[in-house]
């Protein structure tokens, strides 16, 4: 039976899945809809997506998509180790601008689920690092937006130093959060 762990953020899970292993490697089932709903995941996966990162250092994000087209995102890694993120980006929060980071690894094949109205992030930790993830809502270019990973008021505390040469136009050019209409109002309860 998967673990499942609540983070310090409202909404923000980490998921342990079982392993059985023998010679041959293991098996896992990395997804239930009914089990993950049972522990506060509710999302309607639609769209899945992988991606590889060669460099350690490689930051990807934060990014999130406008309403109505907002994405609760479940991720993990099957390659290498990444320092994953959410921020609350839900104005009127009281968790507004926090965040919560955790190590995603593909050894422990841990996951982390992060709900609408949050920005998420991550830098590998190693190189050749692939990272899938399960989202909510299709990509939509009109309601795509990023944070800066770097954005002195959420002061995320990066493990490993960031490769600036690997950083995209979209993340280098990112606005700071207070510069940022996120579409997201707290609602008064938690995701």
């Amino acid at each position: 039976m998967p673990t499942f762990h609540p983070l310090s953020l409202p909404g923000v899970i980490e998921v342990r899945p079982d392993r059985f292993g023998d010679d041959r490697g293991f098996f896992s089932e990395v997804y239930r809809k009914s089990l993950w709903q049972e522990h506060g995941i509710d999302a309607d996966f639609v769209q899945d997506n992988h991606s590889l990162s060669r460099a350690r250092g490689t930051l990807r994000g934060l990014h999130f998509q406008t309403p109505p087209m907002a994405q609760a995102k479940l991720v993990r890694v099957t390659r290498g180790r990444v320092f994953d993120v959410a921020v609350d980006i839900r104005k009127g929060s009281p968790n507004f601008g926090k965040w919560v980071g955790l190590e995603l690894d593909a050894d422990l094949g841990n996951q982390l689920y992060i709900p609408a109205g949050f920005a998420h992030g991550f830098l590998t930790m190693e190189p050749d690092t692939e990272f899938l993830y399960k989202v909510s809502a299709n990509y939509s270019p009109e309601n795509d937006r990023s944070v800066r990973y770097d954005d002195p008021a959420i002061a995320i505390e990066w493990p490993v130093e960031v490769d600036t040469d690997c950083l995209s136009a979209k993340d280098r050019n990112a606005p700071l959060l207070e510069d940022t209409d996120t579409g997201f109002v707290f609602d008064g309860e938690e995701a």
